[in-house]
C-alpha cells in the first residue's frame, strides 16, 4: 500500500466505485420481499391490502361503466353471450385485485429468473474491480513536489467524478427497488380497470409499466457485466516516457470516461426496456 497522497486519493476513489459496483450486484439478486430485512415489504403489504377495499369498489364502477358504453341498450345485456362475457370479465377482474400481491410475486420472479441467469452466466461475482495499475503508482511516487502539484489537481478532480458517478448510479439502482415498492402498492387501483373493456388498457400498461421496471434489473446488469470485461483490460498507460501528469490525465480521462457510459447505461434503462417493449 503506497503512502503517496495522491495514490492514496485515486485508490480511495476507486474503492467508492468497487464498493457501489458490488452493492449494485447485491441489490440486484434481492427481492422486494427480502430489501433492507423486509421492514418495507411490510408496509407495502399493508398499504395494498388496505387500497384492494377501494379496488373492489373501483371495480364495480368500471365494470357498470364497461356495461353502459359497450352494450346499446338493454336488450343487448340480454343476450347470453354479452351477459357470460361480462361475468367473466368481471371475475377475472376480481381474482386479479383479490390475488394482485402474488401475481406481481410471480411476475417479479420470472424476470428475477432472467436477471439471475445473466448474472451466473458472467462468472462474476461482485461485477469486477477496477485497481490502480502499478505503472501508474510508479510514475507518481517518482515525481518532485513542485511536479507533484498539477498532479495533484488532476487526481483531485478524477477521483471527485469517479465518486460523483458511483453515487448516481446506486442511486438509479435504488431507485428502480422504490419503483418497485410503488407500483406494488398501488396496484388495486389499476388493476381494477381491468373490469371494464373501455378502461382495461390502463391496467395494461400498468402490468407492461411493472414488468419494464423489473426488466431494468437484466439491463443494469448486462451494463454492469459489459463494463467490467472491458475494464479487465485497463485504459492504456501510453508512452511511459511522458511526464506524469500526462500520464495521469491520459489515464483517468479515460477511466472517467468508460465510467460515464456505464452510468448513462444504467441511468437510460428505463428508456432501453421502452424501445425493447414498445411502450
Amino acid at each position: 500500500m503506497s503512502d503517496n497522497w495522491i495514490v492514496q486519493n485515486l485508490n480511495s476513489a476507486l474503492s467508492t466505485w468497487n464498493e457501489k459496483l458490488a452493492e449494485i450486484w447485491t441489490l440486484l439478486t434481492q427481492s422486494p420481499e427480502s430489501f433492507k430485512g423486509g421492514t418495507i415489504w411490510s408496509v407495502i403489504t399493508g398499504i395494498n391490502g388496505a387500497l384492494t377495499a377501494i379496488g373492489y369498489g373501483l371495480l364495480v364502477l368500471f365494470f357498470s361503466a364497461g356495461i353502459v358504453k359497450t352494450c346499446g341498450s338493454f336488450t343487448d345485456m340480454k343476450k347470453p353471450e354479452h351477459a357470460l362475457k361480462a361475468f367473466i370479465r368481471f371475475a377475472l377482474a376480481q381474482g386479479a385485485i383479490m390475488y394482485g400481491m402474488e401475481l406481481m410475486t410471480a411476475l417479479f420472479s420470472i424476470v428475477q429468473g432472467i436477471v439471475s441467469t445473466i448474472m451466473a452466466q458472467s462468472g462474476m461475482t461482485n461485477g469486477g474491480v477496477t485497481e490502480l495499475p502499478a505503472e501508474i503508482v510508479e510514475k507518481i511516487e517518482s515525481v518532485g513536489m513542485l511536479e507533484s502539484i498539477p498532479l495533484w489537481i488532476v487526481t483531485l478532480l478524477g477521483s471527485l467524478l469517479i465518486t460523483v458517478l458511483s453515487f448516481i448510479m446506486i442511486l438509479t439502482v435504488y431507485g428502480r427497488m422504490f419503483k418497485l415498492y410503488m407500483y406494488t402498492a398501488i396496484a388495486p387501483i389499476p388493476i381494477s380497470t381491468f373490469a371494464g373493456e373501455p378502461s382495461q388498457s390502463v391496467g395494461k400498461n400498468f402490468i407492461k409499466s411493472y414488468a419494464g421496471v423489473c426488466l431494468e434489473g437484466a439491463i443494469i446488469a448486462l451494463a454492469c457485466i459489459i463494463f467490467s470485461v472491458y475494464s479487465a483490460s485497463p485504459p492504456a498507460i501510453g508512452d511511459t516516457s511522458l511526464s506524469a501528469v500526462t500520464i495521469v490525465w491520459n489515464y483517468v480521462g479515460e477511466l472517467v470516461f468508460n465510467l460515464l457510459v456505464l452510468v448513462g447505461a444504467v441511468k437510460a434503462s428505463d428508456r432501453i426496456v421502452k424501445e425493447m417493449m414498445g411502450l
